[in-house]
């Protein structure tokens, strides 16, 4: 699993892997090695970020942007918010 630590996880299958003998190995992203290279690279048009946004809001819409992404919401993946 590649992301952000979110503290305890909540109905993750622990004993389904668990029985089958599976090995789960986590960290987190190395954001700030990557931004810049990933960055220049959609700049480039190398890379097109646009289909993992499934939605787009205002800044001042955040906290409900936030509630949305927390509860899958819509099928909320990727916000992208706005000014």
């Amino acid at each position: 699993m590649i992301g952000v630590y979110g503290g305890f996880v909540d109905k993750f299958p622990s004993g389904a892997w668990m029985n089958r003998s599976l090995t789960l190995r986590t960290g987190q992203c190395h954001v700030q090695r990557y931004m810049r290279p990933l960055l220049e690279r959609i700049e480039r048009g190398e890379l097109n970020p646009t289909r993992i946004i499934t939605h787009r809001l205002p800044l001042a819409e955040t906290p409900q942007g936030y509630d949305m992404f927390k509860n899958k919401k819509d099928g909320c993946e990727k916000i992208v918010l706005t000014p």
